[in-house]
């Protein structure tokens, strides 16, 4: 069901959906219809509630599709099994479009923001997201019931930080996805290989350059 408050015209929804198509293919992504309705449908909950609360600094849709839900979606593939994290999730992101996109995994978001967590818990009603639980907290003081087998990040700083703040939270068979622009080399080198296992890769998004993942993956002790 479409929520009633979604605030795009006839026009410019056929028009977002037509460049979610066209982005989706380009991402090598196939999802049901239904999925992209709801998909626009967080978008434009997001612009609508951006106009008092400053949840994103893009205000066009049509960019704001790019910027937030292509790129968002550009990860579905790296995820892991059936329990996702998403550390500083903000205004959902890139928490919600997975959720949408994987209904049968199960998502937990987590942020500090008291503004963003009330549009969060305000989004998962409106769009009947019953695969996500939304929490108030910050990653290094958040207690989880068992570790997560995919945990993203998205524009959280440095990668040693990420680590830092949400290491502690990804399985043993699982994986620490963040999400970057332009990727430093020297950021790679200070890594604790004998910890981690680390692959950086390239992300192709449709109308976005320097976009990154880097897939970081916990290292069985020895022995």
């Amino acid at each position: 069901m479409t929520p009633p408050e979604e605030g795009l015209s006839a026009d410019l929804r056929g028009q977002l959906m037509r460049e979610l198509v066209v982005g989706l293919a380009g991402l090598g992504l196939s999802l049901a219809p239904g999925v992209q309705g709801k998909l626009l449908s967080y978008l434009a909950l997001l612009l609508k509630w951006n106009k008092a609360h400053n949840l994103t600094s893009v205000e066009d849709p049509r960019r704001a599709l790019v910027v937030h839900l292509l790129d968002s979606l550009s990860i579905l593939g790296q995820l892991r099994g059936e329990r996702l994290l998403d550390v500083g999730s903000g205004a959902g992101l890139p928490g919600i479009p997975l959720a949408l996109a994987r209904p049968g995994t199960k998502v937990v978001l987590i942020d500090s923001n008291g503004k963003k967590v009330r549009f969060l818990f305000h989004a998962k009603a409106l769009l009947q997201l019953h695969n996500v639980m939304v929490r108030k907290t910050r990653a290094e003081d958040y207690v989880a019931s068992r570790p997560f087998s995919t945990v993203v990040a998205r524009a959280l700083g440095s990668l040693e930080r990420v680590i830092r703040a949400c290491g502690h939270l990804v399985s043993s068979n699982g994986c620490l996805l963040v999400m970057k622009g332009r990727l430093l080399g020297s950021e790679l080198a200070g890594l604790d290989s004998s910890s981690w296992q680390v692959e950086a890769q390239a992300l192709k998004v449709p109308g976005l350059r320097h976009r990154h993942v880097v897939v970081l993956c916990p290292r069985k002790a020895s022995g």
